[in-house]
């Protein structure tokens, strides 16, 4: 038994709804979409690797086997270490999809070895940060148009350990860690998840929730580049001290199906959230005018015009 393994208990179907979740390829990824897939949603599963998605694809499939009212499921290609995939996925999508309900940014790395994103930015915050971000404001409109609907991002506790190095986002002119480089891209999940509430409050756009959240300690591939930069077998001396704490990826997927579905959580926003409740974040995630930084600069690095106004 896991020490801490809180489960979404919400009974909602999701008839007619749309989802996309991306990394849904594996992990809480993967159980999200099964989740969702079992509710009667059309899932799109926005993953990098096509193969290992139609594998994915097809043992969800499987798993629903003789299950009635089950829902729609495909795949489209998302490499979020591409700003061109990036918007290619995005373009794809609002010309197939009628309506965008639900908006799952799940997929990420951690501790990589150093490198950058095809656009050239240090690879953890390029992808779980930048990618995201945009992904997430060219399908706004259409998510705005969908109401009802929420955006949920995935974050982690290893935000409490980041800080926003708005003078060295890349670790150019520091020695790299990929510590502080995933947290570093954790913490902006979270500041991009208050910005994003504030503006759309700021735009009387009430019916579009956002969440972030801490989904726990998962048993998936995430930690693979553990042994790279700290020591061979890190990961596994990891798992064993961890063991009590760490989730099965159906359990990490938990939090994330709490915020998409949950009635209690449809009335709240720009909230950080763990264990399927709402908790509080570090006091560098509640730092307005870093979110409000954050956001700015984002825009110009992924090539959003500063008069950008997907709220309109």
């Amino acid at each position: 038994m896991k020490i801490f393994s809180a489960k979404c208990t919400s009974t909602v179907r999701l008839d007619g709804k749309t989802a996309i979740v991306t990394g849904s390829n594996t992990g809480i990824g993967k159980m999200t979409a099964l989740d969702f897939y079992k509710r009667g949603a059309r899932v799109i599963m926005a993953c990098r690797n096509m193969d290992k998605a139609n594998e994915a694809l097809e043992d969800i499939k499987n798993q629903c086997q003789g299950l009635t009212n089950v829902g729609d499921i495909s795949i489209k290609q998302l490499d979020l270490m591409s700003l061109e995939s990036v918007r290619n996925c995005a373009d794809e999508i609002l010309k197939t999809e009628e309506r965008i309900d639900l908006l799952i940014n799940n997929a990420g790395v951690m501790t990589c070895p150093e490198g950058k994103t095809k656009d050239g930015f240090e690879t953890h915050f390029g992808t779980n940060h930048l990618g995201h971000f945009l992904f997430t404001l060219l399908l706004l409109p259409k998510i705005i148009k969908s109401t009802p609907a929420r955006i949920v991002n995935v974050s982690s506790l290893a935000h409490i350990g980041g800080y926003i190095n708005f003078d060295d986002l890349n670790f150019e002119k520091r020695s790299y860690s990929a510590i502080l480089a995933y947290t570093q891209s954790k913490l902006a999940n979270i500041l991009f998840t208050k910005e994003l509430a504030s503006r759309l409050k700021d735009a009387n756009i009430e019916a579009v929730t956002v969440y972030s959240l801490h989904p726990g300690v998962i048993a998936t591939d995430l930690g693979r580049h553990l042994d790279e930069f700290c020591f061979w077998g890190a990961q596994w001396c990891f798992l064993k001290v961890m063991g009590m704490f760490i989730k099965t990826p159906e359990q990490g997927a938990q939090t994330t199906i709490y915020c998409a579905v949950d009635e209690n959580a449809a009335k709240e926003t720009g909230l950080y959230y763990a264990e399927c409740e709402v908790t509080e974040p570090s006091a560098k995630a509640k730092n307005m005018r870093d979110a409000e930084k954050l956001w700015s600069i984002s825009l110009k690095l992924v090539g959003l015009d500063d008069n950008y106004n997907p709220f309109a």
